[in-house]
């Protein structure tokens, strides 16, 4: 068996120095237990650790796609001055959210893939972490008439399918900041093939 970097007994004490005061902060009705990761999906994610969320205001972490639950990981990594190469192996959840966003994903990489291949226009999702642009790569990678790749710059990085033998389009720029936009880039790791995986959106009209 491959040991582990980061373990329950190494680790806990870490984690719970940061997320603690978080949690008393902010007021938060949460609780938390870290336990050895497990995954369905290893080929998308394979965590060492996981951390648990439970309580009252668990729908708060898990709205508007678990922005305020990646907000919060992405901040404890880099409280604990993780490496970027290092983020995937330290994973926040709650209500088995990673399980059921994967299988969103696939669904959604299933539905645009048959799009375009109906109407041989590239499909474009909309900004994802490089974990779930690596789900929608995974779930392409047999599709012998279509190929998927991540466009765009960090923190706004998507992945477009198009039918074999097009050439890729140019990256859109990104979006013009705004006075009230929050939370981390959604950018957080380094994907197995090339900064894979990904987080699906509506097309573009």
């Amino acid at each position: 068996m491959t040991s582990r970097k980061y373990t329950v007994e190494n680790t806990s004490p870490r984690l719970e120095a940061v997320l603690n005061p978080v949690l008393v902060t902010a007021g938060f009705d949460l609780s938390y237990k870290i336990v050895e990761g497990e995954s369905s999906n290893p080929d998308i994610e394979n965590p060492e650790l996981v951390v648990k969320f439970s309580g009252s205001d668990v729908e708060l972490l898990l709205s508007n796609r678990a922005e305020l639950l990646l907000s919060l990981e992405h901040v404890t990594m880099e409280c604990l001055r993780m490496g970027s190469e290092d983020h995937s192996r330290i994973s926040f959840d709650a209500n088995d959210y990673r399980v059921l966003r994967i299988e969103e994903l696939r669904v959604s990489a299933a539905a645009a893939a048959e799009k375009v291949k109906h109407t041989g226009v590239p499909f474009r999702f909309n900004p994802m972490n490089s974990r779930e642009r690596r789900a929608i790569h995974i779930a392409l990678r047999n599709e012998s008439e279509l190929r998927s790749e991540s466009s765009g710059a960090a923190g706004y990085r998507h992945v477009v399918i198009y039918p074999v033998g097009m050439a890729s389009l140019p990256d859109l720029p990104p979006p013009p900041p705004t006075a009230h936009r929050s939370g981390p880039p959604r950018d957080r790791g380094n994907d197995r093939r090339g900064d894979r995986g990904g987080r699906p959106s509506r097309p573009r009209r």
